[in-house]
């Protein structure tokens, strides 16, 4: 279930890009990548940009840069290369430019996950902040991560945390 947005930003439409992390994955094998598109479009926001990139921390922070770049643009959302195995490098690379960290999206991502899949989540470092005034999320790989990561979290917060960054 989506949560309800707040009322005085319900209107508002957010411009995202959604950039997968993984070395093996297509934009025709791109589950998760596609989840996030769907779920945005659903709620009305836009896609500025789509890309699927190596779990490599040089290509990743250059792909930040890059979209940071883009005045349009209101927040990017990674999926993968969140876990502990030696080539889940998303976090270390996205940790190092932030601006400001949102703590809280990590501990209740991992909670609500936990509610799913039990201890495991611990595993999980999903991260969001901000930078270049773009919000950032981060969230593992598998769909269902990214199923309960934007509809618990994304979606009903999105417009207003760049209504607040906008101040």
């Amino acid at each position: 279930m989506i949560q309800t947005p707040h009322p005085d930003t319900a209107a508002m439409t957010i411009t995202c890009a959604i950039v997968t992390v993984s070395d093996t994955r297509t934009p025709e094998t791109d589950k998760s990548g596609q989840l996030i598109k769907q779920l945005l479009l659903g709620a009305n926001h836009n896609i500025a940009a789509y890309a699927i990139i190596k779990d490599e921390p040089t290509q990743i922070q250059e792909q930040i840069e890059s979209l940071g770049k883009n005045a349009n643009l209101d927040a990017i959302i990674f999926n993968g290369g969140t876990g502990i195995a030696p080539r889940d490098t998303t976090y270390d690379a996205i940790e190092q430019l932030l601006e400001k960290t949102l703590p809280g999206f990590g501990e209740i991502f991992r909670f609500l996950s936990y509610q799913e899949i039990g201890s495991r989540a611990i595993a999980s470092r999903a991260v969001a902040g901000i930078y270049q005034n773009k919000l950032i999320f981060s969230l593992p790989g598998s769909s269902n991560a990214v199923r309960l990561g934007l509809e618990k979290l994304i979606l009903p917060e999105i417009v207003h945390l760049v209504s607040q960054m906008r101040k």
